[in-house]
């Protein structure tokens, strides 16, 4: 028999009260819920964080229901939080589905809002100018649309019934072109007191919910950029959540640096050409843009450490075309009427804005990487930070309340944000703390590196992985396809090809193929499409929404896709039962930002760099095929380094699930075939 403890007098533990909010939530689901260790691990794990105001680093694997084991200890905290996703379908779940679903459960108030940026939301005042337009017959707008005049006409009355002025309320996506004449990008805006129709303001009713919510849900690029702006974008908040962190890196190298692009120039010309009589000067604004655009062309995917002179003179037109556009907006009275007031400020706010990013554009800090994008798309002239760590060191972990007071960013944000929130609840400013006290990452797949990467404080953050609730040993085969030619031999293709072939005929179809480049994807789509008695589809061919649904829908469909679907893909069930990856996911050696980072990290690159990036990459691909307890499935590496690169392997194959592994195709082809037969 065991002594009662003394320090108790041999009573009970009380129960933990997030243990008992979580069992009383999961109970309500249908069925019941299932136990899940790990999603009590967790949630104790987030309490624990959020009362000692400590950070939190989690890895959840796949079925451990995170989302409630960082809801429930939230909610319950009394804290105000910010949940940030980095997809929008996990931010539709959190907002339309978890969180009423745990106030109903919880028997508890919980107020909760969804803020998205600026540009989602019309702008009134943009709608009201293109009624006057289109009512004039002097509206122009080609952007390749059958009838663009039309689809304005109908933005126009649905941002006249609508109370949200959500994008996402529409039934399909409208055109670039469209949208921009309707709204108002961060940087265009002059602010609400300086807006005609700033009482009446979607996004700032948005912003209004927001800061009246114990619970605000955003993407992980709006709560980035709040960071960058000083906290003027959301709430003051205690808490920080980032679900899919591992995208964290990624975002904040992107908002916490700048981005010019001949867009930027066109959207300035027709602010000024809003309230400029001038079409020379106009013209001159949307000119330089486009030869920007023309001179960036010839740089693609290159780090420009020094610029050549076809740019340098670009640019320098660039800072005259805008100070000229200011100078002549400044001129245009702004008191006759509140229409032309907001047109004054709304071009000043634009055209400064680029100006300021133009002037660091051509005097980089040290910090900062210069370099031209290579993906789809216009041609974008960026400046992100070297090392992430730094910059988060201060705005997010260690902030100098001097600076922040002193308004670092500028003009740009103050009239894009209006001024901040203003008052915590008690209507003290200093109640609230200049940056989130706790602040918990969380994903399926975290990469080793990742609070070093971050920059995250050692002596107050933990690091936690509370595994899966899935059985891949049973469950799951990874097959690497050895036999193979390497993937940098001629060979490779139609080798890899052929064997996809095979596979997808043993599976039923029922095939997501998953590839590292438009290219290769293109050509083993168009190769084997034809010959396949079931159906496939092909990434770019609908909306990642139609494809999706058409795939769960159709259990012998197949899918090929590229880097947009190695993650928030969530197909259970036998209609997925084999994922195939083409190549390790390396980034390119010439990427120009990475470039940099290797430089900085010297001969460890390749370890710290470029492998846990493969790792995480290779893991959410992995991490499509085993959504519920009772998939079963196949994961096919047609790159026979998995198996034989020693010096890296084992990286890779640790940070996927534990799945039995086999070099032996016979012994798949079986698998697969026992898999169909058994769904069908």
């Amino acid at each position: 028999m065991t002594a009662p403890d003394p320090t108790t007098d041999g009573a009970a533990a009380p129960p933990d009260p997030v243990v008992s909010a979580l069992a009383a939530v999961t109970g309500s689901l249908a069925g019941g819920g299932e136990e899940r260790p790990g999603q009590v691990t967790m949630a104790q794990a987030v309490a624990k964080a959020i009362a000692d105001e400590r950070h939190l680093v989690v890895q959840a694997g796949t079925g451990t229901g995170k989302s409630l084991a960082y809801l429930v200890p939230a909610v319950l905290s009394g804290r105000r939080t910010v949940v940030a996703t980095a997809t929008k379908a996990l931010q539709d779940q959190l907002a339309e589905v978890d969180l009423p679903f745990l106030a109903t459960a919880l028997n508890r108030k919980v107020r909760f809002a969804v803020l998205k940026g600026r540009s989602n939301y019309a702008c009134l005042q943009r709608v009201d100018e293109v009624t006057e337009q289109l009512a004039q017959g002097s509206l122009e707008l080609d952007d390749g649309a059958d009838d663009p005049q039309a689809e304005l006409a109908r933005l126009v009355e649905w941002a006249e019934t609508s109370s949200v002025g959500d994008k996402a309320e529409l039934e399909r996506d409208p055109s670039v072109a469209a949208w921009s004449a309707v709204s108002v990008g961060p940087r265009e805006c002059p602010g609400a007191s300086n807006c005609a129709r700033g009482e009446d303001c979607f996004a700032e009713a948005a912003r209004s919910r927001a800061a009246s919510a114990d619970v605000v849900v955003v993407n992980t690029h709006l709560w980035g950029l709040n960071l960058a702006a000083d906290g003027m974008v959301l709430p003051p908040h205690e808490v920080a959540i980032l679900d899919e962190a591992h995208t964290t890196e990624e975002v904040i190298s992107s908002v916490c640096g700048i981005e010019i692009t001949a867009g930027r120039f066109a959207a300035v010309a027709r602010n000024v050409a809003a309230i400029v009589s001038d079409p020379a000067l106009v013209a001159q604004l949307d000119s330089v843009g486009r030869g920007l655009g023309d001179d960036l062309e010839d740089h693609r995917g290159e780090r420009l450490d020094t610029l050549d002179d076809a740019v340098m003179l670009t640019l320098s037109l660039a800072q005259a075309h805008l100070a000229s556009a200011m100078a002549a907006v400044r001129k245009v009275p702004g008191e006759s009427s509140a229409d032309v007031a907001t047109r004054k400020a709304r071009a000043l706010t634009a055209a400064s804005a680029l100006a300021e990013d133009l002037t660091q554009m051509l005097d980089p800090s040290a910090d900062l990487v210069r370099f031209v994008n290579d993906d789809p798309g216009p041609p974008r002239m960026r400046l992100a930070p070297l090392a992430v760590a730094d910059t988060l060191d201060r705005l997010l972990w260690n902030p100098d309340p001097a600076e922040r007071d002193e308004g670092t960013n500028g003009p740009a944000f103050e009239g894009a944000f209006g001024g901040g929130f203003g008052d915590g609840p008690g209507g003290e400013d200093d109640e609230w703390p200049p940056t989130p006290s706790t602040v918990i990452l969380t994903s399926a797949t975290i990469p080793a590196t990742l609070p070093q990467v971050l920059g995250m404080p050692e002596g107050s953050t933990e690091v936690l992985d509370v595994g899966s609730p899935f059985d891949y040993a049973h469950q799951a085969l990874l097959y690497c396809a050895t036999s193979l030619p390497d993937v940098r031999e001629d060979g490779y293709p139609e080798a890899m090809r052929m064997e996809l072939d095979r596979l997808i005929r043993a599976a039923g179809g029922r095939t997501l193929a998953l590839f590292t480049s438009h290219r290769a994807m293109i050509a083993a789509h168009d190769e084997l499409a034809p010959g396949l008695p079931f159906p496939v589809l092909r990434q770019g061919q609908h909306s990642k929404a139609v494809l999706v649904r058409r795939f769960s829908e159709d259990e012998p469909t197949c899918l090929f896709a590229t880097m947009g679907y190695w993650q928030g893909i969530d197909v259970p069930g036998p209609t997925l039962s084999l994922v195939t990856i083409d190549r390790l996911p390396f980034a390119r050696p010439d990427d120009p930002l990475l470039d940099a980072r290797r430089e900085r990290a010297g001969s460890s690159a390749f370890k710290t760099i470029d492998v846990p990036r493969a790792a995480t990459l290779l893991a959410q691909g992995t991490g499509r095929l085993i959504r519920s307890i009772n998939d079963r499935g196949v994961v096919v590496v047609f790159d026979k380094r998995l198996a034989t690169a020693r010096s890296y392997r084992w990286d890779l194959i640790t940070a996927l699930p534990p799945m039995r592994r086999t070099k032996d195709r016979a012994e798949v082809i079986n698998h697969l075939r026992e898999i169909r037969d058994g769904a069908t």
